[in-house]
């Protein structure tokens, strides 16, 4: 008992990450043993239909979406099995703003050999909007439909999302951002990780921070804010120096569709609603109608936190996104990016509605090509998965091996919960807690185990842990030596 006592006293000192799992759980949704795989009412016939789409226009490019210059802007989408797609210029975001008009409709071209389409068009289109029209033939069910949609890769969107916009990326950089960098620890375990979520940071009138900012990525630049602002006690960044926190865990901030950004400031979402995953979120920014503010504002934030010695991790959430029927990637590409029930309907590993298949290679390319932007553009330092059980064990894999490509990339954190919130939609390994010794070494998973031997079960109150009754000394035992 007594040299269980010292184990436990190590776990609890401990910070939260390891070398392959991280010791304690942050937000555990279903135990990990219980979805771990079995028998799926999966659709082969659809599966077989979507693997040849792999085998036959798989496409290794990495200017999907927007090309940007001065002289002219390239748009290329992937999407197989269309028979016509037309991008559509606006001068607004949305129809409700003034000025709002369509400029003109451009047919796409497509190539056979990739199912790449695509369009130049020449001259200055720098921040104008766009949508695609795109007519396509479901590949798993023959079904053909007519939609308009914003760009799956979209890097630039107005408000709400809904359209995609053409941004110089070069011109969102703040004073400075050329001399920002990342802030990584020597040893992963070094990191002090604190989990916050944007506009919580500041949102209350007491955090001191200017009345335009409260609850805004900007909140991030203000220093000397106190409570109250009298001058007392720190809070915001100035607080988290004085905890000594080095890293930072975000709540999402890539573009979500749970918050109307033309509605009040007094909405608020967690943000596990993904819409637009290589955009910042427009209600955290002082102007959601312009795409390029979000974007400033959001790197001002990242190097503020920079400059304060403050790493940032970015709480990503592929495994679902917040509506399958009506995402960007079912108008794109129907049934290709989600794992489907033999029934037709969508799988539901994620208890959201929907799960992705990251297992799909223009998906896992997605994925990658994702976290590679986010690095390369925002400089983030590295990313926790939400229901990382959901994701495949190569494509996690793959991502670690891309990010170690990267000048320091091997300093770049990547951990996540390894487990589902439903039943898998596919027979290939995940990145569970039983199949974590084929992950590599260096993606960390959060530990529900050793957290529920030590203080008690999280859904139920009576079976209480080792601090409460003293028992579960083996589990906690078993548990530490399972993250050595």
């Amino acid at each position: 008992m007594k040299n269980t006592k010292k184990f436990v006293s190590v776990v609890l000192a401990f910070c939260m990450l390891g070398t392959t799992t991280a010791v304690t759980s942050m937000a555990a949704t279903t135990d990990a043993e219980t979805v771990s795989g079995g028998s799926v009412a999966v659709d082969t016939t659809a599966t077989k239909a979507l693997e040849e789409l792999d085998a036959n226009y798989r496409y290794d490019g990495d200017d999907l979406g927007v090309t940007y210059t001065k002289d002219a802007t390239t748009f290329k989408v992937w999407s197989p099995t269309a028979t016509d797609i037309k991008v559509n210029i606006f001068t607004k975001g949305s129809d409700d703003e003034q000025g709002a008009s369509k400029v003109a409709s451009y047919r796409l071209e497509k190539e056979d050999a990739t199912g790449i389409w695509k369009i130049k068009l020449t001259g200055e289109w720098k921040d104008y909007y766009y949508t695609y029209t795109i007519t396509v033939v479901n590949p798993t069910t023959g079904e053909t439909t007519t939609s308009e949609t914003q760009d799956v890769y979209s890097k630039a969107v107005g408000v709400n999302g809904n359209r995609s916009m053409i941004v110089d990326l070069d011109s969102t950089d703040p004073d400075g951002w050329d001399k920002d960098t990342h802030v990584f620890q020597d040893e992963v375990t070094d990191s002090t990780v604190w989990e916050l979520h944007v506009k919580d940071f500041s949102y209350d009138a007491s955090s001191g921070v200017s009345e335009e900012n409260r609850g805004k990525y900007l909140a991030f630049t203000e220093n000397g804010t106190t409570l109250n602002g009298e001058g007392n006690i720190s809070t915001c960044i100035d607080y988290l120096k004085e905890l000594g926190v080095n890293t930072v865990q975000l709540n999402p901030f890539y573009d979500y569709a749970s918050v109307n950004e033309a509605g009040n400031d007094e909405q608020f979402n967690w943000g596990y609603d993904p819409k637009n995953y290589n955009v910042p979120e427009g209600s955290y920014s002082s102007d959601p109608y312009d795409g390029n503010v979000r974007i400033n504002e959001f790197k001002q934030m990242i190097k503020a936190l920079h400059d304060a010695g403050i790493g940032v991790i970015m709480d990503v959430v592929y495994n679902h996104t917040y509506t399958a029927k009506d995402s960007s990637f079912q108008k794109t590409v129907p049934n290709y990016y989600y794992r489907m029930n033999k029934d037709g309907t969508f799988s539901d590993a994620s208890g959201c509605g929907n799960e992705t298949a990251s297992e799909h290679a223009m998906f896992r390319k997605y994925m990658i090509d994702s976290i590679l932007y986010w690095i390369q553009e925002y400089h983030i330092d590295g990313f926790r998965f939400d229901l990382m059980g959901v994701h495949d064990v190569t494509t996690m894999n793959k991502i670690r091996e891309a990010v170690d490509k990267l000048d320091g990339g091997k300093k770049i954190i990547l951990y996540g919960e390894p487990w589902t919130g439903g039943t898998i939609g596919t027979s290939q390994a995940t990145a569970v807690q039983s199949n974590i010794n084929k992950l590599d070494n260096r993606i960390g998973a959060f530990n529900d185990k050793i957290r529920d031997a030590i203080k008690g079960d999280v859904f139920i109150a009576a079976n209480t842990g080792f601090v409460q009754q003293g028992t579960n000394d083996s589990d906690v035992i078993d548990s530490i030596q399972a993250n050595n």
